[in-house]
């Protein structure tokens, strides 16, 4: 997020309600989160949606939706998205963003494991966001 202010003046953090997709959190801890992180940045908005992203982008008059990518397997399946996008609205750009090194090999999952394990995520993950992970998922 914060490299994506170097290049939009105005950055919207938009959490999907998936419901084929069951969370470790509901949505407003989701969003919670992600306010105590970065909502309080200049320039970043955080909210949520449902249905197609492209959808949201074109309600809310996004330009480009910027994408994360760890490896090659990620970038197939944002590609395939961004085409289907591209599609539905010729309008919006997809941005693809390589995840920062430190981070090329973190996952959720992978997240979620190591806490269910006993061990510290925090260098990962903002302190708020270990600690409630901490709570949800650690052993008691």
């Amino acid at each position: 997020m914060h490299r994506s202010l170097t290049i939009f003046d105005e950055v919207v953090v938009a959490v999907a309600v998936n419901v084929s997709k069951t969370s470790t959190f509901t949505l407003p801890e989701r969003i919670a989160m992600l306010e105590a992180t970065v909502g309080h940045e200049p320039g970043v908005r955080v909210t949520s949606f449902e249905g197609l992203m492209v959808d949201f982008g074109r309600q809310i008059g996004a330009s480009c939706v910027i994408r994360g990518v760890r490896a090659m397997s990620d970038f197939e399946y944002e590609f395939e998205m961004a085409l289907m996008n591209k599609h539905l609205y010729p309008e919006i750009e997809t941005l693809f963003m390589m995840a920062s090194q430190q981070y090329l090999y973190v996952s959720s999952s992978r997240l979620k494991e190591l806490v269910q394990f006993g061990r510290d995520v925090s260098e990962f993950v903002p302190p708020q966001v270990a600690k409630q992970l901490r709570e949800r998922l650690g052993k008691p």
